[in-house]
């Protein structure tokens, strides 16, 4: 089954002939897939209570980078595409703003191939 390509926060994409653009399979599909799982509030799919990293919920509150990092690692190996071995290396990285980028090197499960996907 398809899933819309949808970049989380942003609105459903379009196809040449007007209809929903979709996504089936590949990167792109992991890459929304795990992007939809960090962003999602705690308990917000009421569907799957522990769904959901809750990223966005820690904004303005005192985090550090473990904090950051503990919270997609314990959501990342949920997502069936993601491969378990080699494991995936997640890197937090602060501003001095009080910012944070997060750089997430992961190998698809189904193509073998080393992806990146950066959440700023």
């Amino acid at each position: 089954m398809s899933d819309a390509f949808h970049y989380f926060g942003d609105d459903l994409s379009l196809s040449a002939s007007g209809d929903i653009l979709t996504v089936a399979q590949g990167t792109g599909l992991t890459k929304q897939r795990i992007l939809r799982r960090l962003l999602t509030p705690q308990g917000g799919y009421i569907w799957e209570l522990p769904y959901g990293a809750g990223l966005p919920a820690l904004i303005g509150r005192p985090v550090t980078p473990m904090d950051i990092k503990n919270a997609i690692r314990a959501q990342i190996f949920n997502e069936a595409t993601v491969a378990k071995a080699p494991e995936p290396v997640i890197t937090v990285n602060g501003a001095a703003n009080g910012t944070f980028t997060v750089t997430i090197a992961y190998t698809d499960a189904v193509s073998g191939q080393p992806q990146i996907l950066t959440v700023p």
